[in-house]
């Protein structure tokens, strides 16, 4: 690293289009394939369009891997090899690939717990790259582990629908086996592939001296996930001996911290719902809610950068609300990202995420349509009519641009060391 400032032009602006791809379905559970629920298999062109016309230099994209592998060994690239070209050589924009968003191919039974899985993604993960080593650079091997482990693992809600502590242990650490396999294919394919690894992160609090104990266990299994994925779960780690009594050997958490990937980039994805307070009801009762206004964002990144000690985007944020409530938290979160820049937190990256209009997970397993389950976070939003897809512009669209257009004011200098190993920055 050297010591300078690191100019706002350097910073990446981005945006992403979600790409959540759960297939398998079941009574009562129908697929979840957001490119397939918001017509992009069809119109990915015009949102390609789209996100260049915003200026922005990045995007996060998704590759549904039970689409473009339908059986094993057997590859299908034709829709990718149009989409990347495009993306690539027409819209100029450079990709931010995610390998995994959540789903499996249809013909992996059990899904994350296979025995296979490490081997198949990371399968899947070297030949995407091989084909691809002449436009993608930059990788995330798989969207947020803790997402994952705990709507596949402990609440059942996915597949392979496991339940309780035991099973999101399993299914955590069958995905980190998956992780540092991918990584280390990406990696054989394209020496210097950039990996950026994204995390839903955030921090739990309370205002109750009563609950502090409670609020740091939860914040402790909440790091949990990241910690495992960056080599931190060894001996004296605070739930060390808590995953031995839930099925992990100390053999194979040791292999996990050894074989951890190295990062480039963290990606940090932050929303309205992702900081939770404790509080005790009248009853007694204990719950969480939701306490992020978009300044926590910046204790947020200072947590991350002190723990971990690298080089940090933002990957997903955005909310939703009235215009005039998207735009404040627009400028709410840039200014948090301005001031952590200020106090030295290598903050290298944005993305509003998603970049128009998404279908709500609960979708899966509802009665209700379509319709019912829109959720507006985009720049763009879309109302289907009669049939269409168009994407409208919100003010937000000329907001972003304008942000992007005087980095200086709205994410100013990096007063630090340059986070050139990020590779995210000349």
């Amino acid at each position: 690293m050297r010591d300078q400032s690191l100019p706002a032009g350097d910073f990446r602006w981005a945006v992403g289009i979600e790409n959540t791809f759960v297939p398998q379905t079941r009574s009562g559970h129908r697929r979840l394939d957001e490119y397939e629920l918001m017509g992009h298999y069809d119109l990915w062109r015009q949102d390609l369009g789209l996100a260049a016309e915003l200026g922005v230099s990045t995007i996060r994209y998704g590759v549904p891997w039970y689409r473009v592998n339908p059986r094993p060994g057997v590859f299908d690239w034709s829709w990718t090899d149009e989409v990347l070209d495009d993306l690539v050589r027409e819209k100029r924009l450079t990709p931010i690939v995610d390998l995994m968003h959540y789903g499996t191919p249809l013909w992996l039974d059990n899904q994350f717990v296979n025995s296979s899985y490490p081997q198949r993604v990371a399968e899947y993960a070297a030949r995407f790259a091989e084909r691809y080593a002449p436009l993608v650079r930059y990788y995330t091997p798989l969207n947020e582990p803790a997402v994952t482990a705990d709507f596949c693992g402990r609440t059942g809600l996915w597949p392979p629908y496991l339940r309780g502590d035991d099973g999101y242990v399993k299914v955590l650490t069958s995905l980190a086996r998956g992780i540092w396999r991918t990584a280390e294919a990406l990696r054989a394919a394209r020496p210097d592939a950039v990996l950026v690894h994204v995390e839903d992160v955030g921090l739990d609090t309370t205002g109750d001296p009563g609950l502090l104990a409670q609020a740091e266990a939860a914040q402790g299994r909440r790091l949990l996930p990241l910690d495992l994925m960056c080599g931190r779960v060894v001996p004296g780690h605070a739930l060390f001996p808590w995953l031995l009594e839930h099925g992990c050997t100390e053999s194979e958490l040791l292999e996990l911290a050894a074989r951890a990937p190295r990062w480039d980039v963290l990606g940090v994805n932050f929303y309205p719902w992702t900081n939770r307070r404790l509080v005790r009801s009248r009853s007694g009762r204990l719950r969480q809610v939701a306490d992020s206004p978009a300044s926590a964002l910046k204790t947020v990144l200072g947590m991350v950068h002190d723990r971990y000690g690298l080089p940090l985007m933002v990957t997903e944020t955005s909310s939703t609300g009235t215009d005039a409530e998207r735009a404040a938290w627009l400028e709410g979160t840039l200014g948090a990202v301005r001031d952590a820049r200020r106090e030295g937190i290598a903050v290298t990256g944005y993305t509003w995420f998603p970049l128009f209009t998404m279908i709500e997970w609960k979708y899966r397993w509802s009665r209700k349509g379509l319709l019912d389950h829109l959720l507006h976070l985009g720049l763009y939003e879309v109302h289907p009519a009669r049939g269409r897809m168009d994407r409208v512009p919100t003010r937000l669209v000329d907001s972003f641009r304008r942000c992007i257009a005087a980095p200086e004011q709205s994410v100013g200098e990096f007063a630090g060391p340059t986070p050139m190993a990020s590779g995210l920055v000349a």
